[in-house]
């Protein structure tokens, strides 16, 4: 382990930070939230201290390659170092005082996650309101891929930076150039952002609602700025965040191809015809059994359809309690929190290739045992998979079920049902943020002790990583110098 690489690397994360950190002291400027800044601009100053302090002594990034190891091992601590930095506002400004609960909902956001501890998210300054919403914005595409758009990352194995950080069974260049790659990446996110936040105002939305929730909607993230989260919205407000959460589902590598004029290599995406595919059968499905509730289709089709997206691209948003719907629609959307969106996208959970792959595995074990004498190669977008996907997949899907039982069990500690308990794990391994029981929609992580919020703070950092770097730092053998 080239620890001299890491920390340089973690010193630009906290550096970029305090740019970030930047945006919200200027919210609370605009709203004369004075007091709230002074605490915004103390966290920027260690940012910045502790930033050049670690990546003093490298001028040059390139005297030295980021291999597999240190690519993994600094983007999980870089992750670590981002969340434990990013709470220090609220814990300065006395808006979440424990540093426990301030982490949670840092790491919640960064993450994706949009699970809060928060019952009165409405008692929060607008800085840090806007911050919460901006976290979304920022773990939504990756910090590293954002600092590989605008720094000469080189080295040949510098694509192990984004591989470890971008969600999907395997990254891969839009270009020979990853620089390039990820300075594309970044324009057709900013590009969604715009158009979202566009959208939103013209829908009649504020200006400062247009941008928080537009930050949420497009990074998948669902941290509400109303504590009855997007319920309030008008129904074009929530059919525009139903669509836009839809959207930023699909892998990106669609967009690319649709800025590239590729329009025929469109139509070979599989995961993104099967998930969608599963997005308007969960909305039919939950429509019919749920109309009694509502007495309108409309009605029940709209919140059928804002709740489905908002589960399967693990946005997190709501505009019911879910939990109070018919067993059968709830339980779609257990198995929706379950699937997750498109590899490549902004979104959490299995992903939809990965369930695609398992299932394609199934079968062939299947029809090898009937037909031992024939092989049958599997295929992903009419590519031949790999058996080096083959086996990661496998390996995600076994590791993944472990982290399910073992923090399930963990957080059973505080003696709260098993719905909450296995929700609640589901929800925050596979970045979504609200369960059912005590943290449905209408509830938060705030009845959990603080040894269960970290085992949650660990899930989320799991799940937003694709587990392997997070679970690496756990090796002795990864601290080894050779």
């Amino acid at each position: 382990m080239n620890l001299k690489i890491v920390r340089y690397i973690i010193g630009w994360v906290l550096i970029f930070e305090a740019l970030f950190l930047l945006f919200p002291m200027a919210v609370g400027l605009l709203y004369h939230e004075y007091k709230i800044c002074s605490s915004y601009m103390l966290t920027i100053v260690l940012c910045l201290l502790v930033g050049f302090l670690l990546k003093a002594g490298r001028s040059d990034f390139r005297d030295g390659q980021v291999y597999i190891r240190e690519g993994f091992a600094s983007v999980a601590l870089a992750w670590l170092f981002l969340s434990i930095f990013g709470c220090l506002p609220f814990v300065f400004t006395e808006e979440i005082p424990n540093f426990v609960d301030a982490l949670f909902e840092t790491v919640s956001g960064f993450t994706t996650t949009g699970a809060s501890i928060l019952s009165d998210v409405e008692a929060l300054s607008r800085a840090s309101l806007f911050w919460r919403s901006f976290t979304h914005w920022i773990g939504g595409m990756g910090v590293f891929v954002f600092i590989m758009a605008v720094l000469p990352m080189a080295g040949a194995h510098s694509i192990n930076l984004m591989r470890a950080e971008s969600p999907g069974p395997s990254v891969g260049k839009f270009v020979p150039k990853l620089q390039t790659s990820a300075m594309l990446l970044y324009l057709i996110y900013i590009g969604i952002t715009v158009i979202t936040i566009v959208s939103f105002l013209l829908s009649g939305m504020s200006l400062f609602d247009s941008f928080t929730m537009g930050f949420g909607t497009v990074g998948t993230g669902g941290f509400g700025i109303y504590n009855d989260s997007a319920a309030s919205f008008t129904p074009l407000q929530q059919n525009l965040i139903t669509l836009f959460m839809i959207l930023s589902g699909i892998n990106y590598n669609v967009y690319f191809c649709i800025l590239a004029a590729n329009f025929k290599e469109i139509f070979s995406f599989e995961e993104v015809r099967y998930y969608l595919l599963i997005i308007f059968t969960s909305i039919a499905m939950i429509t019919w059994n749920i109309f009694p509730m509502y007495r309108s289709v409309r009605t029940s089709a709209r919140h059928a359809a804002f709740q489905v997206a908002s589960i399967i691209t693990t946005s997190g948003f709501s505009t019911t309690d879910f939990d109070q719907w018919p067993e059968l629609s709830r339980n779609i959307l257990v198995l929706l929190m379950i699937v997750g969106a498109c590899a490549g996208s902004t979104g959490g959970g299995i992903k939809v290739s990965r369930v695609l792959i398992l299932i394609k595995s199934i079968g062939k074990e299947i029809r090898s045992i009937i037909h031992p004498e024939r092989v049958k190669n599997l295929y992903l977008d009419e590519q031949p998979l790999l058996d080096e996907t083959l086996k990661t997949t496998n390996a995600y899907a076994a590791i993944y079920a472990v982290l399910l039982i073992v923090s399930t069990l963990l957080v059973a500690v505080d003696n709260l049902d098993f719905t909450t308990n296995v929700t609640g794990v589901l929800a925050t391994l596979n970045n979504i943020g609200p369960g059912l029981g005590q943290v449905g929609p209408t509830h938060s992580f705030a009845v959990y002790s603080s040894f269960s919020k970290c085992v949650f703070i660990f899930d989320m950092l799991a799940g937003r990583l694709e587990l392997f770097p997070i679970l690496i730092l756990l090796l002795p053998s990864c601290w080894r110098k050779y």
